[in-house]
C-alpha cells in the first residue's frame, strides 16, 4: 500500500497515478534539496497566476504561467522525458531552470536560491 504523503506510481516510476489518472512523475535524478526549491517556485508561481487572474492583469497571469511552465520543466515534468535525457542533460535541465527562476524571484516569489 502506498503511504497517504506518496501517490501511487505506474511500475516503471515515471508516472504518479492521481484519481486514476497518470502525470508525468519528478525527475528522481534531481538532488532533494534542489528539488525543494524547485517545488517552492512553482508554488509561487501558481498562487501568482490565481493572484493576477482575480486582479484580471492579464500581464502577470502570462509571466506567472511562464515560471509554473519553467519549474515544471526544470523538475522533469514537462518537456523532453526525463528518461530519454542522458544524466547530463538531465543536471543541465534542472539547473538552468532552477537559474531561471532564481532570476525572475524578483518579480513575485520568494524562494531561496538553489545552490548545488
Amino acid at each position: 500500500m502506498e503511504s497517504p504523503t506518496q501517490p501511487e506510481r505506474t511500475p516503471d516510476g515515471r508516472y504518479i497515478v492521481v484519481n486514476g489518472r497518470r502525470w508525468r512523475a519528478t525527475d528522481p535524478a534531481i538532488p532533494e534539496d534542489v528539488a525543494a526549491v524547485l517545488r517552492r517556485h512553482l508554488m509561487s508561481a501558481r498562487r501568482a497566476v490565481g493572484a493576477a487572474r482575480r486582479a484580471g492583469d492579464g500581464a502577470a497571469e502570462g509571466a506567472a504561467r511562464s515560471r509554473v511552465h519553467t519549474a515544471k520543466v526544470a523538475l522533469g515534468e514537462r518537456g523532453t522525458p526525463w528518461w530519454d535525457q542522458s544524466p547530463v542533460q538531465r543536471r543541465d535541465r534542472w539547473t538552468r531552470g532552477a537559474a531561471e527562476l532564481d532570476d525572475a524571484r524578483g518579480e513575485g516569489g520568494r524562494e531561496g536560491r538553489a545552490e548545488e
